[in-house]
């Protein structure tokens, strides 16, 4: 170790959190909800929470439910179309809906008003094949009573009324077609994590450290992990153990998960996306525009991007953003460094890594030339959506970093994930989620499957069952084939987090 470092006195801590966005401020206030008397000592590498993948302008802002996201029913090479994605989504993100509600009737400093808005959702496709892909997704959709609300038009009057900057200035004769459902909406997920800050703030034996980097994580025996931690601010280094590990630090994750040594990560890779935002904050435009309109994927383009417009409201004012533009990156972070990728890189998911590049040599270039386009050609996409769209009214923002997973068969051979995973040591003394889409909207459906393993041995099954039923109304429960109770809870929710008009 480098002399110039002291090390202070060692510390002993419950549950260790790396990482202080979205899942990990879910995680934290999840435990504490259950057992307050757990101590947390969550880390993380920037001077405030969420501004990595959690921060506003580095997501979509999309409580994803599987109304408007295309790639959420994908079509195989005779056509059917497979809804089950779709709907596994939609139920989990009413189990994130419901732990708001909680909250919001628990505690008076967490107002849901600040975070989370009611923005129809629409899914816009245009040309025949298009359109027949839209009316048939619509069909086996509205038959499930998750998507009851769902409703499908090709009538351009109607499409007008609901969305009419898609209307604005297109040709007449244009064969296109839409689905809405009204109960879709718009979150803020930086909005989100410093609001359950304010919950977590209040509690005993929970220390947020900012400006601290993980720097390694060793098993000590069964029951217990050594941490090493440095300031950022003072270079000195401490260590830590702790009972159970939690690594939610985003792209960053997979480096730190390899730092363990767990067999369970051997073979895993990331392969890193960019992203930016085409950004209008026109008022006589954004005032048009009350819905996020979702389009078909693009040809050769990663799984999780699909273009969209979009209403985003953030501090309370309204944006437009259309996009995201992907690009390829060696970054896992959008405050990371270049060398992200060839660090991760490993004997065992070296291999693994160049068979998912030639297999899929079409993204690489795809994303490779994505990252050298230029703003006309990217509004050139945008007047799909958007035919009057003026450059002038557009700037370009950078979105945040995407790490999609890597996930080994076989010594040779792995498959490009799209979604995220959690991966456990065999002990379940340690939690590391990987992925990206749909991460954010799904945290708490996520995250119970880590308290699940975390109350292991504190708690008995019946009594977990007990206390998440009382934060989670459907705990237990399957939304998907429950029609009553999911009638029941939406109504709730809905009502208490202003969701309904």
């Amino acid at each position: 170790m480098n002399n110039k470092y002291k090390m202070s006195d060692t510390n002993k801590t419950d549950c260790l959190i790396i990482g202080g966005g979205i899942m990990s401020l879910t995680l934290a206030s999840l435990i504490k909800e259950i057992d307050p008397s757990v101590k947390i000592d969550l880390f993380e590498r920037l001077n405030d929470i969420g501004l990595e993948s959690s921060e506003a302008l580095n997501n979509a802002g999309t409580g994803h439910a599987g109304y408007c996201e295309l790639n959420y029913t994908p079509a195989d090479t005779n056509g059917k179309i497979n809804i089950k994605k779709a709907l596994e989504v939609n139920s989990k993100y009413e189990i994130t809906l419901q732990y708001w509600s909680y909250l919001t009737k628990k505690y008076s400093s967490f107002n849901p008003r600040k975070f989370i808005n009611r923005v129809p959702h629409l899914s816009f496709v245009f040309g025949n094949d298009g359109v027949k892909f839209l009316k048939r997704r619509y069909l086996l959709l509205k038959k499930h009573h998750l998507f009851k609300s769902i409703r499908f038009s090709e009538n351009k009057k109607e499409i007008n009324k609901c969305a009419p900057l898609i209307m604005a200035g297109r040709n007449s004769k244009d064969k296109i077609a839409i689905t809405k459902v009204n109960e879709g909406s718009d979150v803020d997920f930086g909005k989100v994590s410093k609001e359950l800050l304010t919950i977590l703030k209040i509690k005993k034996k929970f220390t947020l450290h900012l400006s601290h980097e993980v720097l390694n994580i060793t098993e000590i025996d069964n029951n217990s992990w050594k941490i090493l931690v440095q300031n950022n601010l003072t270079n000195q280094i401490k260590v830590l153990y702790a009972k159970f590990v939690f690594i939610g630090a985003g792209g960053r994750a997979i480096q730190l998960l390899q730092k363990t040594n767990i067999k369970e990560q051997i073979g895993y890779a990331g392969f890193p996306v960019s992203g930016q935002w085409l950004v209008c904050k026109k008022k006589e435009i954004v005032d048009q525009h009350y819905v996020k309109v979702y389009g078909m994927g693009l040809k050769n383009g990663p799984a999780m991007v699909s273009p969209h417009l979009d209403l985003r409201i953030i501090d309370g004012k309204k944006t437009l953003l259309f996009g995201p533009f992907a690009g390829f990156t060696f970054k896992f972070l959008k405050y990371g460094s270049y060398l992200d990728l060839i660090k991760s890189l490993r004997f065992k998911n070296f291999m693994p890594m160049i068979y998912i590049l030639f297999k899929n040599w079409g993204l690489l270039i795809y994303l490779i030339r994505e990252s050298f386009q230029t703003k006309s050609s990217r509004i050139k996409l945008l007047k799909k959506f958007y035919p009057n769209a003026n450059s002038k009214d557009w700037s370009i923002k950078i979105a945040g970093q995407r790490v999609q997973i890597i996930k080994p068969r076989n010594f040779i051979k792995s498959n490009l994930v799209f979604g995220t995973e959690i991966i456990f040591s065999q002990n379940k003394t340690l939690a590391a989620l990987l992925g990206a889409s749909p991460g954010a909207s799904v945290a708490v459906d996520s995250m119970i499957q880590v308290i699940e393993q975390y109350f292991l041995n504190r708690l008995s099954n019946k009594e977990i069952k007990n206390r998440l039923s009382k934060i989670i109304p459907s705990y237990g429960e399957n939304l998907m084939t429950n029609k009553k109770l999911l009638r029941k809870i939406r109504n709730e929710t809905h009502k208490t987090l202003g969701l309904n008009s």
